[in-house]
């Protein structure tokens, strides 16, 4: 059999199952690239139906780089030419994919398959973190990629030098009744609220039933999760839903990590709304705002930027819709700017708990997410998010999409593509872990030979670490097999991973690349050393070698059983040798507690907040050797040295209880080193008529003094310490903190301030400032 007449074969038996094919052209580029446009023609496959990945045009079609993948996202193609030979990056391979229409090919073009784990490409490239060079980068991701290409049904591989078929992929599937076209819904179906074209304008009974769900935002305090694999219509759903309420005049509010993600959501609502007359005007193609006849809207905005403009305590003010419902609006302005009747979050697993958390200030809020996925974890949403959902004010309605649209349920292609980029890794199921123990568990070493002889193990292990963490990707996998600088260490309980962490070597740079990172310039990995040297000017930082905890991760069904204190605690112990340990993340108040409780402490704040998850960073250091320390205490010293100024400034939006906690966490020795001027000016202002507005500088010092360094940590409450965060540090003011803390006045709230200083006057106060007490007291 040749090549053409394979793919013919292969097109054929695709397009009788509804299913794809994977034809593998292993070998020269230039050989390979030829029998690709040969395999395409002779499949009977058009090349404007066609999408290319990679560096040169082998057909002539829409064609993107590797690193703009993400432009097929919603798109689909009869064919997928995808050209691994320069490079081969998880992430991309895993967003296109599923460009792949029922009945096509996706077509890989690779180097010799046997020699490709031993070369490095331009993706290994970027896991060579200094002092390590791209030679140590091994080639297990590959390697199993490659073993799974043979293994797998309905892969086709051929030796494109040769042009010799090593397997034809094909199937031989036993005859079976041929699947009706999706044309719609039956015409029987109806919805309760929504027009008759909504329900035309799904595609199978599982779509219908998510628009369906999506009708209970009609009424205020409602919430819908809707769970879904790729490919089942989630997103579709949405934008008919979506286009529903903007033609009854709502204000539709999308949001997603990025626009391409909530795509489809555009561009299924716009299309809907031409076909019922409704569509009034639009942005783009795709849309990012849709205007509506009616006067609705269907809008697309970061998850940052919604946000940050929802109140602290998500006040809001409400109005009665065209139907009866309530929304929340004050005036037009207000209504396209703060506020949205309907709140679509996309892909919500691929967001932080602490944003979504966030979204829940809207009365009428929709969350869609991918089950296995590179966008995020669905499983991780509901182990994480969907708890705080549930103990919310708003009525939760769930629904799940299992039928994919684009092509037959089983298709080979996708169990391929789950298994090689582990998008359906998951943890032991909760019954084999849940009387686990730190005392009874297992510490282990797990490099990249035992994960790769126990496919198990290997799920176990990613699957915990994408349960955990929203930010996982495809690319996290080849990482964990191949980085020269990464380890995983885990704690097991009875053969099953309870407990991970994903460390990174980090350090031990020479003096050129400490001198190219001081300069400004970009050094891979090592991120630690990188902030210290460039953002805070240690040019010696790079000089001690650490391990930094990417990631930590324990079995949701025994967190907060001490396994993950456990697990920090060996690796202590297994890096006596090393000068620190230390770790960076999205700073929460839990998580800084936890990091505390287990010695780790401030040392850094970034002042922007991190795109993704809306949070202001933490760098926490444990150090080890003498050298650590050294590097430890002129950090964590400089911190609370400047700590003051950056609250009042760059931070000054940053969370009470973060600040609370990143101070708290911050083991440095602090001077008050007030003038007896500076102390009557507090001890007035505490027991007397004097004013903290008239010269803060003191006031900031002795609240830096008690957060990091108290003589008793207990002498405030915590509604004390927050006054005095919001007020003191950040200088907000009066009007704001008295109604963020519940004061009843901004005079109340400035009597509160003066009596939380009292106990500090007490206990860090000179002579002059008891003097000056006493002038009040007697």
């Amino acid at each position: 059999m040749n090549v053409s007449s394979l793919a013919t074969s292969l097109r054929e038996e695709a397009r009788r199952t509804n299913e794809r094919r994977l034809l593998v052209l292993a070998g020269n580029r230039d050989e390979g690239s030829e029998l690709a446009r040969n395999a395409l023609a002779a499949a009977g496959i058009p090349e404007k139906a066609t999408a290319q990945v990679g560096p040169q045009r082998i057909v002539d079609c829409e064609r993107v780089s590797q690193r703009q993948a993400g432009e097929l996202l919603g798109t689909t193609h009869e064919a997928v030419v995808f050209d691994a030979h320069d490079e081969l990056r998880p992430n991309a391979l895993g967003r296109v994919v599923g460009a792949v229409d029922g009945g096509g090919l996706f077509v890989l073009l690779t180097p010799p398959l046997d020699a490709w784990p031993t070369r490095r490409d331009d993706f290994d490239a970027t896991l060579a973190v200094p002092p390590f060079g791209v030679e140590d980068v091994t080639g297990n991701f590959r390697r199993r990629f490659v073993s799974l290409l043979r293994d797998h049904r309905g892969i086709a591989i051929v030796n494109a030098d040769s042009e010799t078929v090593e397997d034809d992929g094909l199937t031989h599937p036993a005859p079976r009744l041929a699947d009706t076209d999706h044309e719609g819904a039956p015409e029987h179906a109806t919805l309760n609220e929504f027009p008759r074209a909504a329900a035309d304008a799904c595609l199978t009974d599982d779509q219908l039933s998510a628009v369906s769900a999506f009708e209970a935002l009609r009424e205020p305090n409602t919430a819908v999760v809707a769970e879904a694999d790729r490919g089942r219509g989630k997103s579709s759903a949405a934008g008919i839903a979506a286009a529903c309420f903007a033609a009854d005049g709502d204000d539709v509010l999308v949001t997603a990590r990025s626009y391409r993600s909530a795509r489809e959501v555009f561009v299924r609502a716009a299309a809907l709304l031409d076909s019922m007359g409704e569509l009034a005007d639009t942005d783009h193609d795709p849309p990012t705002r849709i205007t509506v006849n009616s006067g609705g809207t269907v809008r697309y905005e970061k998850p940052t930027d919604v946000i940050e403009r929802v109140g602290p305590k998500g006040q809001r003010n409400e109005r009665v819709g065209p139907k009866g419902q309530r929304n929340t609006h004050d005036g037009p302005e207000d209504r396209q700017r703060d506020h949205a009747d309907v709140v679509f979050v996309d892909e919500a697993a691929a967001l932080p708990v602490r944003m979504l958390e966030r979204f829940l200030r809207f009365s009428r809020v929709a969350f869609t997410t991918t089950i296995h996925g590179y966008e995020g974890a669905g499983r991780g949403f509901s182990v994480r998010f969907r708890d705080r959902l549930d103990e919310g004010d708003h009525d939760v309605s769930d629904v799940a999409l299992a039928e994919p649209i684009r092509y037959a349920p089983g298709d080979p292609i996708e169990v391929w593509a789950f298994r090689a980029l582990a998008l359906n890794a998951r943890p032991a199921v909760d019954p084999l872990v849940t009387d686990a123990t730190p005392d009874g568990a297992e510490y282990r070493a797990l490099d990249a030979d035992d994960l790769l002889a126990d496919e198990n193990l290997l799920r176990e292990t990613f699957g915990l670490l994408v349960l955990a963490h929203y930010r996982t990707e495809p690319a996290d996998l080849a990482r964990l097999l191949d980085a020269p600088n990464v380890a995983v260490r885990a704690l097991r309980w009875n053969g099953h991973v309870v407990s991970v962490a994903l460390l990174a070597r980090e350090g031990d740079l020479p003096a050129d690349v400490r001198e190219h990172m001081y300069d400004g310039g970009r050094v891979k990995g090592n991120m630690l050393p990188d902030v210290l040297t460039t953002q805070l000017r240690d040019f010696d930082a790079g000089i001690p070698v650490g391990m930094r905890i990417m990631r930590i991760a324990t079995h949701h069904a025994v967190r907060s059983s001490g396994l993950g204190s456990c697990l920090l605690a060996e690796v202590r112990r297994e890096c006596s040798d090393l000068d620190w340990l230390g770790t960076g993340f999205g700073a929460t108040p839990e998580l800084l507690r936890f990091w505390r409780e287990n010695g780790y402490r401030t040392v850094q704040l970034s002042t922007t907040r991190n795109d993704a998850s809306g949070e202001y960073s933490a760098l926490m250091f444990d150090p080890i050797s003498s050298s650590g320390n050294d590097l430890y205490e002129r950090h964590t010293r400089r911190f609370a040295g400047r700590i003051a100024s950056v609250l009042s400034d760059a931070l000054a939006d940053m969370d009470p209880d973060v600040v609370r906690e990143s101070l708290r966490a911050t083991d440095a020795d602090v001077e008050t080193s007030l003038t007896d001027w500076e102390w009557r000016l507090v001890a007035a202002s505490a027991y007397g008529p004097g004013q903290f507005d008239h010269g803060p500088a003191p006031f900031r010092r002795l609240v830096v003094k008690q957060l990091v360094d108290p003589d008793d940590s207990d002498a405030l409450s915590q509604r004390q310490e927050r006054l005095l965060v919001r007020k003191v540090l950040q200088a907000h003011r009066w009007p704001a903190v008295a109604d963020e803390l519940g004061f009843h006045s901004p005079g109340e709230a400035m009597r509160a301030l003066g009596a939380a200083f009292q106990p500090l006057v007490d206990a860090y106060g000179t002579d002059a400032a008891m003097e000056e007490k006493r002038r009040y007291s007697d």
